[in-house]
């Protein structure tokens, strides 16, 4: 028994170590790589289906520690990028109906605090679209951390949340028989990796 159960503590020391070692973290600034972030929205239409989408373009950095204190996630997306793949639903959602692109080109998300540990967070923090802002919740998770071909570190972090579209002033209300064309709860997944930036490295201009 004795032996049994020296070789249970032993499985889970490896497991732990292995474990630690999948999610090392070099702490610093991470600047969001648009071509390897995907911020995706899941909607209801016609109360018996839903609707994705996604935002093609995202800029701006995270800041990853140890220290819960001490992260931070500052992102700017243009929303002109929104791509439902169908042209003239997406030409619908940019205008005055839905997110009025013209006069709000941008919606931003700027963290105020993180609570729980890397693996297992929670972000709070001001999420503006359109002319509202408002403190939203999401639920997140870094996922690791690798050096990349060109010997960047890269760090991979995803989140989720929940809003309701009619406190961002989207108050679009076509009903047909069944109900509301398009649902008030959106579901928010975002999927990011983000590229060290070296505070040590030389500057370019």
């Amino acid at each position: 028994m004795k032996a049994k159960f020296t070789a249970f503590l032993l499985l889970m020391l490896f497991s732990l170590s292995g474990f630690a070692a999948g999610l090392k973290l070099t702490p610093g600034k991470y600047n969001i790589d648009a071509a390897h972030t995907r911020v995706s929205f899941l909607i209801d239409h016609f109360v018996i289906s839903q609707v994705q989408g996604r935002f093609n373009d995202v800029k701006g950095d995270f800041t990853l520690s140890p220290k819960m204190e001490d992260c931070k996630i500052d992102v700017l997306i243009p929303v002109s990028s929104l791509d439902t793949g169908v042209q003239k639903r997406d030409e619908h959602l940019k205008s005055a109906d839905f997110f009025e692109v013209t006069k709000f080109p941008n919606m931003t998300f700027k963290s105020k605090k993180f609570i729980g540990k890397l693996d297992d967070f929670k972000v709070i923090g001001d999420l503006t679209i359109k002319d509202v802002t408002k403190e939203v919740t999401l639920t997140g998770k870094y996922s690791g951390s690798v050096k990349d071909t060109w010997k960047n570190i890269r760090a991979a972090v995803r989140a989720t949340g929940k809003i309701n579209r009619q406190d961002f002033n989207i108050k679009y209300n076509d009903i047909v028989e069944a109900g509301p064309v398009v649902g008030d709860e959106v579901t928010i997944n975002i999927i990011s990796e983000g590229i060290y930036q070296d505070p040590k490295a030389p500057k370019t201009n």
